[in-house]
């Protein structure tokens, strides 16, 4: 009897479980004096290489020590790197072969339109929400002013806000709407542009469709088949994942502590109910609402499809760099066809942004809170729609919402330093929203792909891809 193995999002999340152990220990076990015994009297210059002279007593542990944090790195950051390497890629040959694959131009159109308007739909109210659960909860209220000075003073949360302001400045949804279509498509190509990489692969995949079946079907096969071998290579490195989770993990636990995490703890559990509500309440009522009789897509089924994509989104903070996972699941795993899947999903990389926008919408009236700004109804409605309107262009890569929050902070007059506070718990509240971005593209393929008759039913679904 063969021995059944362990399915692959168990082994992430075993790993995920892991790295948050030992990043705890090591945060609260590992410090100056653990260094000192090794006989480095500055850990920083050591680790970067600097400082010779300081470290000079160094022996043969600290190396070993220096050598695991390396290789600890070494591997997060190739896991990240070869997932963003196919990001691009992905995008391009899915979208246009997706597009191509719907034929007729009006079903492109009508197809696209019902993406596109539920998308804006679930981040409207994902935005309603942000400021509904913050309005009750008050989690700014609650943060002591000792612990708002000292965040505030952080040297390195001032440099990032210096860098967030003087780009945000540069950005308004007005422009962001405009930079859709690119100048140079190959430049948009070379610089990961999603936005301007969407609109050239979904131009493209336009004019295929529009060609004869003889002229365009050589062009179609080719990009199809770059789609599957971009997905081979996503395969072979998935392998590696469980390992990659706990390398990508581990550092974040270890340099955030748990101090920072208890004297944001109001925030942090605000914006996490938020984006509960969104992933339990607000997702499963669409599908259930909007997908055909027969074959609803509920809680098991949805959850159980989207379970790899999701942990790699919470230990990547990169909805981009999970969307080949998001494929696959969707696709594999939940039943939508390819072309359905292909377009929405990678569509919902750049429009679909619905926990960034309800971060954002909380950030914003957390930070209102500190600063003892009273926001007005015309306030509240104007963050609304800014944050809503100004997600789409979040681009889909870990800390991407920082640079667009100081828009909406701007759009209601609160001070943007106020995001020092924030940054300090920013990157693991990016990983839990990160989670509910890639789900709502799964979300938004099962509803268009039911709406299309191109769901399949639950048992209709092969083995392989349960």
């Amino acid at each position: 009897m063969e021995k059944r193995r362990l399915a692959l999002h168990w082994k992430i999340l075993i790993g995920l479980g892991l790295g948050v152990v030992a990043g705890v220990i090591l945060n609260t076990t590992w410090g100056p004096a653990a260094w000192s015994r090794l006989g480095v009297a500055d850990a920083k210059a050591y680790l970067v290489g600097t400082d010779v002279d300081a470290n000079s007593a160094a022996g043969v542990g600290a190396w070993l020590v220096k050598g695991l944090i390396n290789l600890n790195k070494l591997i997060g950051d190739l896991f990240i790197r070869v997932l963003k390497f196919v990001g691009v890629p992905v995008v391009m040959f899915a979208l246009i072969g997706a597009v191509a694959g719907l034929g007729d131009i009006r079903k492109i159109g009508r197809v696209g339109g019902k993406t596109v308007g539920l998308f804006l739909t679930t981040g409207f109210l994902s935005v309603v929400i942000g400021v509904v659960v913050s309005g009750l909860i008050k989690p700014g209220a609650l943060v002591s002013e000792e612990t708002r000075s000292r965040l505030v003073a952080d040297r390195t949360g001032e440099t990032a806000i210096g860098a967030a302001t003087t780009t945000a400045h540069s950005l308004t949804p007005w422009k962001i709407l405009t930079e859709i279509v690119p100048t140079n498509p190959f430049a948009a190509l070379a610089g990961a542009e999603m936005l301007q990489v969407v609109f050239l692969s979904v131009m493209v995949g336009i004019a295929l469709s529009m060609l004869p079946r003889d002229k365009s079907e050589t062009a179609i096969r080719f990009f199809d088949g770059m789609f599957e071998a971009v997905l081979v290579i996503v395969r072979m490195v998935m392998v590696t994942a469980p390992v990659a989770v706990f390398c990508l993990v581990t550092p974040i636990v270890a340099g955030l502590g748990l101090d920072v995490l208890r004297a944001l703890a109001a925030y942090c559990v605000t914006v996490v109910l938020g984006l509960a509500v969104v992933l339990f309440g607000l997702y499963p009522m669409v599908m259930l609402l909007f997908t055909r009789r027969g074959n609803k897509v509920g809680y098991r089924r949805f959850f159980k499809a989207m379970a790899p994509a999701q942990l790699l989104a919470f230990s990547s903070s990169s909805s981009s760099a999970t969307l080949p996972v998001t494929l696959s699941c969707v696709r594999d795993r939940l039943g939508v066809s390819e072309e359905i899947g292909g377009f929405v999903c990678t569509l919902g990389t750049t429009v679909n942004m619905d926990g960034t926008a309800l971060y954002q919408a909380v950030a914003a009236t957390f930070l209102a809170q500190l600063y003892g700004i009273d926001l007005t109804m015309a306030d509240q409605i104007a963050l609304v729609l800014t944050a809503t309107i100004i997600a789409i262009g979040t681009p889909g890569v870990p800390g991407g919402s920082i640079v667009l929050l100081v828009v909406v902070l701007e759009t209601i007059r609160i001070p943007t330093e106020g995001i020092a506070i924030i940054l300090a718990v920013d990157r693991l509240l990016d990983m839990a929203r990160t989670v509910i971005n890639v789900s709502g593209d799964g979300m938004g393929a099962a509803v268009v792909g039911a709406s299309e008759n191109q769901l399949l039913k639950e048992d209709e679904i092969g083995a392989e891809a349960s």
